[in-house]
């Protein structure tokens, strides 16, 4: 099961110094600084954001499956322990790819966008002009019009262009037949209506989230390919407007780096911000994490941070509480900094 396969990945590759929770906030996205700070010191990237909605009795069924099936073990204290079993499972390749962190669940809003386009192209090929839209959202039925009112959809030569950029697109893709497959299932035309989850995990014989994560997956892998085509698919780059995120930051965290180039302290950007600074630590963690010439050394100099990198490697550990315990002199910030900083020679 494809979403047990991910979740082993995740939890073995916290090295078990995370509790199980953590892992639920990993695929949820959120934007705390610790989770932020693990997707980038344990490379979990791909994971970032690839289920929003998932809800954390869906998440506590799949770690009781796992528990189970003898792959885990849980502790009281919400950590857990793989098992030899686990650490066999979580080694294999996983089969398909994601890029959870530039999209972030913005690709069902490209699909949203997409969805509604298609339908109402479909109707007005059958002068229909009236229909339930597929997608409820006002604010993707105000931009669907605009697009469409942008590219003289009256003139039905919309169609045929979408269908053609579409047809190219997808058959590009380095991705299985049935990944392409339920992309198309899920689009909705005159008298076509979109197959649900459910009938998709019927069909396929899958569990629903397991189906989704199929989608998900090719939906990033189409994504992928019509921001390296950028000009074989101006259609369909329009609608994939504002749904790639190419400021890696959070949008506080980038507010708080202005500040700070600008020549702020910390200090200053926690008053002139009004945050704790805890919150502005965060950020500039998050700073350091996703650019590669932004210097740590004000806060943690060349010598402190082979310190603390020489500690990883000698006790086999990245977790926070255990570092502070091993260098006590440094702060967790510091620590923290250079985690962040020095993950690509761990």
């Amino acid at each position: 099961m494809l979403i047990q396969q991910i979740l082993l990945k995740i939890l073995h590759t916290f090295q078990q110094e995370r509790t199980i929770s953590a892992a639920y906030h990993l695929l949820k996205g959120k934007r705390s600084g610790q989770t932020i700070h693990d997707v980038g010191l344990y490379k979990l990237y791909p994971f970032f954001g690839l289920l929003p909605k998932l809800t954390r009795r869906q998440f506590d069924d799949q770690i009781d499956l796992l528990f189970a099936k003898n792959t885990i073990l849980i502790e009281e204290n919400g950590y857990y322990a793989m098992t030899g079993h686990g650490k066999e499972l979580a080694a294999q390749s996983l089969f398909i790819p994601f890029d959870g962190w530039h999209y972030r669940g913005n690709e069902h809003l490209f699909f949203g966008r997409l969805s509604l386009i298609v339908q109402s192209l479909s109707h007005q090929l059958h002068h229909k002009k009236a229909f339930i839209p597929i997608e409820r959202n006002e604010q993707t039925q105000q931009w669907v019009r605009q697009f469409l009112m942008r590219h003289r959809y009256q003139n039905r030569l919309l169609q045929q262009a979408l269908f053609n950029e579409m047809t190219a697109s997808l058959s590009r893709l380095d991705i299985k037949e049935n990944m392409k497959e339920l992309l198309m299932y899920r689009l909705t035309g005159y008298n076509e209506p979109g197959f649900t989850w459910q009938q998709l995990a019927f069909g396929y014989e899958m569990q629903e989230i397991d189906v989704q994560l199929l989608y998900i997956s090719g939906l990033h892998a189409w994504l992928n390919e019509l921001h390296r085509e950028k000009s074989s698919y101006p259609l369909l780059n329009d609608i994939m407007q504002n749904i790639r995120a190419e400021v890696l930051l959070t949008a506080s965290a980038s507010s708080t780096a202005q500040l700070y180039k600008n020549g702020r302290t910390l200090e200053e950007i926690s008053h002139i911000r009004r945050l704790k600074i805890s919150t502005i630590e965060d950020h500039i963690v998050e700073l350091a994490m996703n650019e590669m010439d932004f210097s740590i050394e004000p806060f943690v100099t060349a010598e402190e941070q082979q310190q603390i990198l020489t500690a990883v490697e000698d006790y086999e550990t990245k977790r926070l509480k255990n570092l502070k315990e091993i260098l006590p002199n440094f702060t967790y910030f510091q620590l923290r900094l250079t985690l962040a900083k020095g993950a690509e020679t761990l």
